[in-house]
C-alpha cells in the first residue's frame, strides 16, 4: 500500500529545537501520499518558518498542556483518511509511515502502532504489548519483520503508543477522539480500551520504527525523573472511573502508589532525587488523583470532515546513502553526507573504532544519520559482549541490520 491519505499530526510545546529535529526527520520520510500537522505554541510555529521545504505543513496554534486536547485539534484540520501520531521529541525512521500504515490495505484494521526504540538508538524503549483491564502493560511476542494484527480478548486492550501510532480518521471520529481528561497521561491507553470495546482490530507493526529521546518538560527532567506526579495521578483517578471495576479501584490505586513510591526511591537511591522530594511527589500524586475523581471525561469531539483540505507534503529523495568510515575520517564522511542531505538525500554515516565500545545512533541536527562503535562492540543489545571481525564484515552487517527501516539497500 502506498496511495491511502495520511497525516502525520505533531503536538508540540514550549520544546521548539525538538520540533525542527523531529520536522527534519519527517522531511525524509518514503511514503509518497501524507501531509504534516502541526500543533503548537507561537514559538514552535514560528521556529517552523527557519527550515527550508516547510510551507506546506498545517500550523495550528495551541499552547494548553493538554496533549488530548492538541491532538484533538490536530485530528480536526487532518484531511488524510489515516492519521499518524509521532511526539515532538521523537523522529521517524524513513521507511516508518510505509510500514506504519501498511495494514490499513485490511479494512478490518482500524489501529497500527509501530515499536520505539530509546535515546541510544538502539535499545528498545516500546515494543509489542497488551493491556489488562487495569490498564497495566504486558510484553508480548510478534513476528519481528511483519505486521500482526490483533483482536484483544474480552477486558483487555493492544497497546500503541502515542508516539508512533495511526488510526482511521472515521474510527476516531466515531469513537469522540482523545478524551482530554487525559491530559498527558495514559491519552493513548484509554482510546487503546475504546478501541478494544468497539470490537476493532490493531496492527502491531516492528518495522514502523521511531526514535523516542523523552525531552525535558515541565513534568519531568531530562534524565526522566519527575518533577510533578500530579497529573498522573489525576489520570489514574479517570481512568479507573471510566475502566475500573469499583470493588477493585481501592487495590488498585493502592498498587499505582506502591509503584510510583518504587520509582521515587530508586532515583533516589540514586541521587537524582532528595529524600524531600519523595514526599513532595507523592503527596502531588494524591492531590491529583483526589482532583481527578471530579473531573468531567468524554468530550472530545472531533469534526466528521477536515475543517482544511489535504495539503501533500513534498520529498525530493535521491536513493538513501550509506557509508562506514573509521574514526579518523569521520568529519569528512559528516561533511559529504551533510551535503547531500541538504540535495534532498537520506544519508547514514558509520563511525567504527577498533574498540569493543556499545553502539549509538542518534539523528543530527543537520539531518545525517550517525551510528558510532566499536568494531568489536554491540549493536543490538541482545549480541554477545565482543564479536570478533573485520571493519569491512562489520560495516556489511550493520548495513543489512537497518536496510529495512532506514530504506538503504541490504548491500
Amino acid at each position: 500500500m502506498g496511495d491511502q491519505a495520511v497525516s502525520v499530526v505533531i503536538v508540540s510545546r514550549h520544546r521548539a529545537a525538538a520540533l525542527l529535529r523531529c520536522l527534519r526527520g519527517v522531511a525524509q520520510l518514503q511514503y509518497p501520499n501524507f501531509e504534516v500537522v502541526v500543533v503548537a505554541d507561537p514559538e514552535g510555529l514560528e521556529a517552523i518558518d527557519t527550515l527550508d521545504g516547510m510551507d506546506a505543513v498545517k500550523r495550528v496554534g495551541f499552547d494548553e498542556g493538554n496533549i488530548s486536547a492538541a491532538r484533538n485539534l490536530g485530528v480536526s484540520h487532518a484531511a488524510g483518511e489515516i492519521i499518524a501520531f509521532i511526539d515532538d521529541d521523537a523522529v521517524p525512521e524513513p521507511s516508518w509511515l510505509r510500514h506504519l500504515c501498511a495494514p490499513a490495505a485490511r479494512q478490518d484494521v482500524a489501529a497500527m502502532g509501530g515499536f520505539v526504540r530509546g535515546r541510544n538508538g538502539i535499545s528498545w524503549q516500546n515494543r509489542a504489548r497488551i493491556l489488562d483491564r487495569h490498564g497495566a502493560a504486558q510484553e508480548i511476542e510478534v513476528d519481528p519483520l511483519q505486521a500482526t494484527v490483533m483482536v484483544a480478548p474480552k477486558g483487555r486492550a493492544i497497546k500503541t503508543e502515542g508516539t508512533n501510532m495511526a488510526v482511521r480518521r472515521d474510527v476516531l471520529v466515531a469513537l469522540g477522539g482523545f478524551d482530554p481528561a487525559f491530559r498527558f497521561f495514559l491519552d493513548e491507553t484509554d482510546l487503546n480500551m475504546r478501541l478494544a470495546w468497539a470490537g476493532h482490530a490493531t496492527a502491531l507493526v516492528p518495522l514502523a520504527q521511531v526514535h523516542h529521546g523523552f525531552a525535558a518538560s515541565a513534568r519531568r527532567r531530562n534524565d526522566r525523573v519527575p518533577r510533578d506526579l500530579t497529573e498522573i495521578g489525576a489520570s489514574w483517578a479517570v481512568f479507573q472511573r471510566k475502566h475500573v471495576a469499583k470493588d477493585d479501584r481501592a487495590a488498585h490505586w493502592a498498587g499505582i502508589r506502591a509503584a510510583e513510591r518504587r520509582r521515587l526511591l530508586t532515583h533516589m537511591v540514586a541521587g537524582r532525587l532528595e529524600p524531600r522530594d519523595v514526599r513532595r511527589l507523592m503527596r502531588g500524586l494524591r492531590r491529583g488523583y483526589d482532583a481527578g475523581l471530579a473531573r468531567p471525561f468524554g468530550g472530545g469531539a472531533i469534526p466528521r470532515h477536515s475543517v482544511r483540505a489535504f495539503q501533500r507534503f513534498e520529498t525530493r529523495r535521491a536513493d538513501p546513502g550509506f557509508n562506514a568510515v573509521p574514526w579518523r575520517k569521520r568529519a569528512q564522511a559528516m561533511q559529504a553526507a551533510a551535503d547531500r542531505v541538504r540535495a534532498g538525500g537520506i544519508e547514514t554515516v558509520l563511525i567504527l573504532t577498533r574498540t569493543a565500545l556499545f553502539h549509538r545512533v542518534s539523528f543530527e541536527a543537520n539531518g545525517v544519520w550517525v551510528q558510532r562503535g566499536g568494531i568489536y562492540g554491540k549493536a543490538e543489545r541482545s549480541e554477545p559482549l565482543v564479536r570478533l571481525t573485520t571493519r569491512a564484515r562489520r560495516a556489511a552487517r550493520e548495513r543489512r541490520r537497518m536496510a529495512q527501516v532506514r530504506g538503504h539497500d541490504a548491500g
